[in-house]
């Protein structure tokens, strides 16, 4: 597996992680709005603005199997509901450690960053995203009610050693 930067040379697995996650419905959690982009390089030119965004690659057949992100800057929303990393993993490919694997890849980009205290935020009733969380030392601060989404947020904080 690898982590990478996305680039123009996976515009088809891009899009085909994305239209898998159309179909399935989910929320894309992690991407940028991919799911506002038919086209891979609009989404490439909206995110280096942003935020740090990687694909995760399986190797053996260059399949996307998921994606993951650091926001360099928060707005109240993020700062109260999203944290500084969002994730997903392709619908067909969960419940195979790639979240996991993905977001302890990540912890050591944001030291790079200068980010220390992380903060990541999951659904209340995502089992499988707090799972994540706790198994690269998330610990538990608060659960926050969302208004738009009519949701419970659970925050959670990884501190990294400088």
């Amino acid at each position: 597996m690898k982590l990478i930067e996305p680039t123009m040379e996976y515009d088809q697995q891009i899009q085909a992680f994305r239209r898998e996650y159309m179909e399935d419905g989910g929320s894309m959690d992690g991407s940028s709005s991919l799911r506002k982009f038919d086209k891979t390089q609009d989404w490439l030119d909206q995110i280096e603005a942003f935020t740090t965004q990687y694909i995760y690659v399986r190797e053996e057949d260059d399949t996307v199997v998921g994606v993951i992100q650091i926001r360099r800057c928060f707005n109240e929303f993020l700062e109260k509901y999203a944290g500084h990393i969002g994730y997903c993993v392709r619908p067909s490919e969960r419940r195979k450690g790639y979240a996991i694997q993905m977001l302890s890849r990540i912890l050591p980009e944001c030291k790079r960053l200068g980010i220390y205290d992380v903060l990541v935020c999951c659904l209340a009733d995502n089992e499988a995203s707090r799972r994540t969380i706790l198994n690269n030392g998330g610990v538990y601060e608060s659960k926050v009610f969302e208004p738009r989404s009519q949701s419970w947020i659970e925050r959670y904080w990884i501190h990294l050693a400088q």
